[in-house]
């Protein structure tokens, strides 16, 4: 049975509607969708270990997901919409008290953003493309709604994936058409190419 390891963007969890879509989609995969901690000091060594202990076959990110799933080099990565800057995008990253838009495996409905957490997105975004190889930039393909008014990072992911970058029609957040239509179908094209 192949593995995904799917990982939700800002505010969301694990628990979200597009895992549950997702494995309908995909029935004869195993699709893993942690509830990624806050702090991205906690979150990419977290992500990293998963991904050791599960080898997925691919990784799917949206938003924040999108940005973690092209850190971990190792494997296939598809971003979708990747927050890239998450310090620049105010509408997305602020200080205070935030509700999850569906609580988490352990049942938590709020998180809290401190200055210490943004100051860590800041470092981790100095560092993003330190350890890139030709080789891992081959396995990394954003996709990008051409009506996204949150997180427009295509320009800045094309300079490093130049090849790897596809618009379609559609807002910041993946819907269950974009889901079904295009990211499913990529998927499967993708085992197919990587003989998986």
């Amino acid at each position: 049975m192949k593995t995904i390891i799917y990982l939700h963007g800002f505010g969301s969890s694990g628990q979200s509607h597009t895992v549950t879509y997702l494995r309908k989609l995909m029935p004869d995969c195993r699709v893993i969708a942690p509830d990624i901690p806050v702090d991205p000091k906690n979150a990419l060594p977290f992500l990293e270990g998963l991904c050791e202990k599960e080898k997925p076959d691919v990784i799917i990110g949206t938003s924040m997901g999108g940005m973690y799933a092209m850190q971990l080099v190792d494997y296939p990565r598809i971003c979708v919409n990747p927050a890239l800057r998450m310090t620049e995008q105010s509408k997305i990253l602020t200080i205070g008290k935030h509700e999850y838009f569906q609580p988490t495996e352990t049942g938590e409905t709020t998180f809290v953003i401190t200055d210490e957490i943004i100051k860590h997105f800041r470092e981790m975004e100095e560092h993003m493309y330190d350890e890139w190889t030709k080789e891992n930039r081959r396995f990394c393909w954003g996709f990008f709604g051409d009506e996204d008014t949150i997180a427009r990072c295509e320009d800045e992911f094309e300079e490093h994936f130049p090849s790897n970058v596809f618009d379609y029609h559609g807002g910041h957040r993946m819907n269950n058409s974009v889901l079904k239509n295009i990211i499913v179908p990529f998927i499967h094209d993708l085992f197919e190419d990587l003989n998986i």
